[in-house]
């Protein structure tokens, strides 16, 4: 009997595969709806996208470089502009209490009508 040959000789590894798909990058996309008696309950959209980095920043996808969870630098970013938001919401609070407490020493010196007591 003669032995057969299961992979042919032009064959691509896998890593030749791999090669192709990072350079060019798939694409995989599907939709999950689930509902009951044709009313829509929830619905998942499934996007992947499967790619080099370099592929990927070519083509615009770059949120691993923003995501605090994700970047050191942008946790830095992330964290230093908090402190500024908090600088300014503990100024606003600040300015506002003084309001407040002008208005109030502005009430009880008007309650005064200048007859004294009797």
């Amino acid at each position: 009997m003669e032995e057969r040959q299961l992979m042919p000789n032009n064959s691509s590894t896998l890593v030749d595969v791999l090669e192709k798909v990072l350079d060019k990058g798939v694409v995989i996309a599907g939709d999950i709806t689930v509902g009951i008696a044709d009313v829509e309950l929830l619905t998942i959209k499934i996007r992947l996208i499967v790619a080099s980095v370099d592929k990927a920043k070519e083509i615009g996808l770059d949120w691993w470089e923003s995501d605090p969870y994700l970047n050191s630098k942008a946790a830095q970013n992330n964290n230093m502009d908090l402190e500024e938001e908090n600088k300014r919401l503990n100024e606003r609070l600040r300015l506002l209490e003084d309001k407040i407490s002008g208005l109030k020493e502005t009430e009880e010196g008007g309650n005064n009508d200048g007859r004294g007591e009797q």
